[in-house]
């Protein structure tokens, strides 16, 4: 097994126990994560990003957390993985399956460098949000509200995590 499929398979086992800072070890410093609702710069806003929304899901208990890996595999420059979340949408109490593709790039020092998730933004807009979802969720409008609010979200989470200091 290449070093950096151990490295992916290190950042899933950590995230399905919840544990960010195990994850954040994972990025390279100038790493680059982008999906339906994050686009992020830096380790710092990467890890922030997970330090959130494990810390959120944790609160929310962990009888309303799974996380299923698959396909994970790497080589020296790229790799991929699918992986299902189970949880609470904290918004509305909703459960939802999210079902997500990743892709990778990696550094020279073994470190992720980017990380790209890609899931069906309608499909998860049904289930967290219901009716609204299923009436909005395809809409560029809805998507970018969405985006909005998570980054409103992080920053806040971030300047938090820097006064505590």
């Amino acid at each position: 097994m290449h070093p950096n499929q151990t490295l992916l398979e290190n950042f899933y086992a950590a995230f399905a126990r919840l544990d960010a800072d195990a994850m954040a070890a994972c990025y390279a410093p100038d790493a680059q994560f982008d999906d339906e609702v994050f686009s992020l710069r830096g380790r710092e806003q990467v890890s922030g990003m997970w330090r959130m929304l494990c810390n959120a899901t944790r609160a929310k208990g962990l009888d309303a957390w799974k996380l299923e890996c698959s396909g994970i595999e790497a080589d020296a420059g790229a790799g991929r993985a699918h992986w299902d979340a189970h949880y609470r949408f904290s918004a509305t109490g909703r459960m939802v399956l999210n079902r997500i593709d990743a892709r990778f790039t990696f550094n020279d020092q073994g470190l992720i460098a980017t990380h790209r998730d890609r899931f069906d933004f309608w499909a998860w807009s049904r289930q967290a949000l219901g009716m609204p979802g299923v009436l909005l969720g395809w809409t560029p409008l809805l998507r970018r509200q969405f985006r909005a609010q998570a980054a409103a979200n992080l920053e806040k989470y971030l300047a938090q995590r820097t006064s505590a200091r």
